[in-house]
């Protein structure tokens, strides 16, 4: 089966639309989806800078959407041909925190999501000369007309729901929202402060507004805190100082809850002064580099932790999260802006840029 694809060959280069083969049938527990749409997610990008941890060359991409069009027979598959799907990170099912229905914890997460799919899997795709691509991104290597993944991975949706935009629900919108409605389990009247208002941060925004919360909103971009607004968030600039005294003011003396997606220490310092007693600050992004603490930031039982996928388990929150989008309380889609996947770089270069909250990359249609 041969069919287009975006490759990375290497960290320096730009993204190769190319013709790929697809060397495999679905086996047990596995399906074959047309991709409909699939996000670009900061994730995909980092690979650029995984200094060498990520093999390659690879088709990378791991917020995809679209229709199982085959599968592979085991009558433990709960989905069939024609079922509109949503895709979701790999987890293996069997480790004490996939049967503590936390997937996002899971044992093998890095074996199976960022460093190339399951070891005992032979090399399924090959580009036009033969040369084997590496196995599955995220099980799914979802930049492509085409993704065979495990069935574990697919949420079935409603297919009145607009499939292509769908995606980003299984990665980016996921977390965001998560960390607000799994992680702080937040109830209404909650206070939180969101710090940076991309993809992450604005899910977080609208969950928290669906959720009854109180929201701060902290950027330096004023288009951001636009959005953040208009999404029910309370637009807090970032200036050089001063900040947790300006979150305190807005939230009655300290926000109960802060998620930071930024990685940076000077506002993940900003925001533990800005909480109340007992309250929790989320961490989303990959830190960079050591993170030091000011004194006293954890006193009065404060606390930090780092939060994957949202603690989702994506067949609960994906219908939950379309479905707040069909009451029109979780607007996801107008923080989406779609690209042919024949455009990929240019999508990565306005994502890079700002220019856009959540590219979302559609494959050309054509017959095999």
């Amino acid at each position: 089966m041969r069919f287009q694809a975006a490759v990375l060959r290497s960290y320096a280069d730009l993204f190769s639309v190319e013709d790929v083969a697809l060397s495999a049938e679905p086996g047990p527990g596995e399906i074959l989806v047309e991709i409909a749409g699939s996000g670009m997610c900061r994730t995909d990008l980092a690979v650029r800078r995984s200094a060498g941890r990520s093999p390659l060359p690879a088709v990378l991409g791991h917020e995809g959407s679209g229709v199982v069009v085959a599968t592979g027979g085991d009558p433990g598959i709960a989905l069939d041909v024609g079922d509109h799907v949503v895709l979701s990170f790999d987890s293996c099912g069997h480790c004490r925190s996939c049967r503590a229905a936390a997937p996002a914890y899971c044992d093998s997460f890095a074996s199976l999501n960022l460093f190339g799919g399951r070891e005992e899997e032979p090399p399924r795709l090959h580009d036009a000369a033969g040369k084997a691509l590496a196995p599955r991104w995220f099980g799914q290597s979802s930049f492509a007309a085409y993704a065979l993944v495990p069935a574990r991975n697919a949420v079935r949706v409603d297919p009145a729901l607009p499939l292509e935009l769908l995606g980003p629900l299984g990665c980016g919108f996921l977390t965001g929202a998560g960390a607000v409605l799994n992680t702080f389990a937040a109830r209404p009247g909650d206070t939180l402060v969101v710090l940076g208002t991309g993809a992450v941060g604005l899910a977080a925004v609208m969950a928290a507004a669906a959720a009854g919360l109180r929201t701060v909103a902290v950027d330096r971009h004023p288009e951001r805190l636009d959005l953040a607004e208009r999404f029910g968030a309370t637009p807090l600039p970032a200036g050089p100082r001063g900040l947790p005294e300006r979150i305190r003011r807005l939230t009655d003396g300290g926000a109960q809850y802060a998620l930071d997606t930024t990685a940076s220490a000077p506002l993940i310092n900003d925001a533990l002064q800005a909480l109340r007693p007992t309250g929790t600050l989320g961490l989303v992004a990959r830190l960079p580099t050591p993170l030091t603490l000011e004194p006293g930031t954890l006193d009065r039982g404060r606390g930090i932790r780092h939060i994957c996928e949202g603690d989702a388990v994506p067949g609960l929150l994906i219908p939950r999260l379309t479905g707040l989008w069909q009451a029109g309380r979780f607007p996801f889609d107008q923080l989406i802006r779609t690209y042919p996947l024949a455009d990929i770089n240019e999508a990565e270069r306005d994502c890079e840029a700002g220019r856009v909250v959540k590219p979302v990359l559609l494959p050309e249609r054509r017959e095999q």
